[in-house]
């Protein structure tokens, strides 16, 4: 098929894995009324087309937390990702690096840190809240010596959402194993290429407490039994003194806690409901950023994720107030699709679209992109 979207990569991907990772990946939680929203809300973002502003010379360039980058956009990190192509973080951090963006892996990647971090560049990496701070030392330690250029904390987890497709998919729920056999026999090439060949499925950087023959069952019982519910901010003391790097704080969605990020030192905020797979009907991303941005200023770094499938939706981000933009769905669906190429051709085309929606809004460098060229000048 003719791929020109991540609408196209998503309809490749859905033929081409089982349906129990496709729908991890595409579904969110509840009735999924917040991950719809995230799409929709930000496609809704009017902005004001100009002419005649000399754009021939777009400059998609731009520096987070001391590194200069391509374009202001970020893998961002995804569970299980290894499952959707062979050793699959691998080839999506090459082909990130390639074209000079970061890649943050999962804490629960198929891939372990050390592996991942040998071809990515630059590499952060996310951590969870877990209930043995020991082993979040542990990672924390790891992370560093692979060489982590940022730290991601992902707060917005302390339980599982509630996710209906899981359960009817194979993901999760009764006779789960056998279910995700018969599927994988219903898709030849990623069961000879992922299934027989991808191999080994643990998760990498969890083997020192799941051991070497976990997998997906242990990955979902692993999410129920290990996040911890009872941290509060006062606990992410010990982070700060454990990781002496940029510190982001991802699933941001209340001006208040934006602040109070800042107030413990955090260096940057991810403006996030986890792609809507956690609480839904809380407010998109789209429409919780602007007050969030406005809350902490020039003090820490606004990074948003949610429903970005495009270039100009990178654009309407960056116009509401982020500096920068996580992917994550869009990048799944163009791994599934076509490995490491897709994930490089899906950039290409973020990268052209970008410059596209800049050209027509008058801006030729990243910095200029403001509110201004909102359609009123407010979202």
């Amino acid at each position: 098929m003719i791929i020109s979207s991540a609408a196209d990569f998503r309809e490749a991907a859905r033929r081409r894995v089982p349906r129990f990772l496709f729908d991890y990946a595409d579904g969110g939680a509840y009735a999924e009324e917040t991950m719809r929203r995230n799409a929709s809300d930000l496609g809704a973002i009017g902005l004001t087309q100009r002419v005649l502003r000399d754009v021939a010379s777009i400059d998609l360039r731009t520096t987070l937390f001391g590194r200069e980058i391509a374009m202001p956009v970020v893998l961002g990190p995804v569970g299980i990702s290894g499952m959707f192509a062979r050793r699959g973080e691998i080839q999506a951090a090459r082909a990130a690096a390639a074209a000079d963006i970061p890649t943050c892996l999962s804490t629960v990647s198929i891939c372990p840190i050390e592996e991942v971090a040998r071809v990515a560049d630059p590499f952060w990496f996310q951590l969870y809240v877990i209930r043995d701070r020991a082993f979040m030392r542990d990672l924390i330690v790891r992370a560093k010596e692979a060489g982590a250029k940022a730290l991601v904390f992902t707060v917005d987890m302390p339980v599982p959402g509630a996710r209906y497709r899981d359960a009817h998919s194979g993901m999760s729920g009764p006779r789960a194993p056998l279910r995700r056999i018969l599927q994988a026999m219903g898709k030849p090439h990623w069961a000879w290429n992922v299934g027989l060949h991808g191999r080994p499925h643990s998760l990498g950087n969890l083997l020192p407490v799941l051991g070497k023959d976990s997998g997906l069952n242990d990955y979902m019982g692993w999410l129920g039994t290990n996040f911890d519910p009872t941290i509060q901010w006062r606990d992410l003391d010990w982070i700060r003194a454990a990781w002496d790097g940029p510190l982001i704080i991802k699933g941001i969605l209340h001006p208040e806690d934006a602040r109070e990020a800042a107030r413990i030192g955090a260096d940057g905020i991810v403006v996030s409901n986890h792609g809507g797979r956690q609480l839904d009907g809380v407010r998109s991303s789209a429409r919780a950023l602007p007050a969030i941005a406005d809350a902490v200023g020039d003090s820490l770094t606004v990074l948003a994720d949610g429903g970005v499938r495009s270039g100009l939706d990178v654009v309407r981000m960056l116009a509401l107030g982020a500096q920068g933009v996580m992917l994550g769905r869009a990048w799944l669906y163009a791994l599934a699709a076509q490995g490491e190429a897709g994930v490089a051709t899906l950039l290409q085309l973020i990268a052209r679209e970008m410059t596209v929606a800049m050209t027509l809004t008058g801006v030729n460098r990243i910095a200029a992109i403001d509110r201004s060229i909102l359609d009123g000048g407010q979202p």
